[in-house]
């Protein structure tokens, strides 16, 4: 996939239970898809790695990459976020791991007081990146 904008990796967790890890990974893959929000939604090559340092999404797992296609006018993190809280709260066993410029957060069908505040640092730090590649000039 050619990135084009602000690129986030996305990891289903459900321990070791690889099937339902795919099931549930096509199954956000299919709906961050449905919206029409800017966002580009594939599945992570295997022969790609996650981030610098590691060979790929790890041992099993299947990941997606989220890369921003068009200019949006809201901050494609809140946007993302938003949308895999919204998956996330189908079902409260339900997470996913973002991670984004080496920072990542885990996001649950039932998030706590904690975990909002660490989604909100998380969002802070991600649109803070996004700031600066906007006045790169994209790259």
């Amino acid at each position: 996939m050619r990135r084009v904008g602000t690129r986030w990796q996305l990891v289903v967790s459900v321990g070791s239970d690889a099937l339902r890890q795919e099931r549930l990974t096509r199954d956000l893959h299919d709906a961050l898809r449905e919206v029409d929000c800017g966002l580009v939604v594939e599945f992570a090559d295997d022969g790609q790695p996650v981030s610098p340092g590691h060979k790929g999404a790890g041992v099993g797992d299947i990941a997606l990459w989220a890369t921003t296609a068009t200019a949006v006018a809201r901050p494609a993190s809140r946007v993302l976020i938003a949308l895999i809280k919204e998956w996330c709260a189908r079902e409260r066993h339900r997470q996913v791991k973002v991670t984004y410029e080496g920072n990542s957060v885990t996001i649950t069908g039932r998030p706590d007081a904690a975990q909002e505040r660490m989604i909100r640092d998380f969002l802070d730090k991600a649109n803070g990146a996004e700031a600066d590649m906007a006045e790169d000039g994209g790259e």
